[in-house]
């Protein structure tokens, strides 16, 4: 079974780079959002598997979408991918329930690594 993605990053090319990584990877990049409101709808809307999830983006930020994404799904598997200056808004995110962080820039290994793990504690649990 394909494992579907949700990638949520500002950046056109940080979200292309995490979709080209992870599409080799065998996932299925199911949608993208630009900032935390429309990644709430789009994770409403897709329900992915898991999902990348940069936390400073313009407008509504990555918390706001952490907020919203396990209000509605408590068990939703997100992994932050954000620079490692952020660490108190990083260490915020966790501790409300992400499931890992990478840091930018990443490697594609690392990336792939920390997101089939995040998705691994999903098949492991079921």
């Amino acid at each position: 079974m394909t494992k579907r993605l949700l990638i949520a990053d500002d950046s056109a090319l940080i979200r292309r780079m995490i979709s080209e990584v992870l599409t080799q990877a065998g996932w299925e990049v199911v949608g993208q959002a630009g900032n935390g409101a429309e990644a709430v709808e789009k994770y409403k809307e897709l329900r992915p598997d898991a999902v990348t999830l940069d936390i400073v983006m313009p407008g509504t930020d990555g918390l706001y979408a952490l907020d919203g994404i396990l209000a509605f799904d408590p068990h939703a598997r997100i992994v932050v991918v954000s620079a490692l200056n952020q660490t108190k808004l990083i260490s915020e995110a966790i501790r409300k329930g992400a499931h890992d962080f990478i840091a930018k820039p990443f490697l594609p290994e690392q990336l792939q690594e920390t997101v089939n793990a995040v998705l691994g504690e999903t098949v492991g649990a079921s």
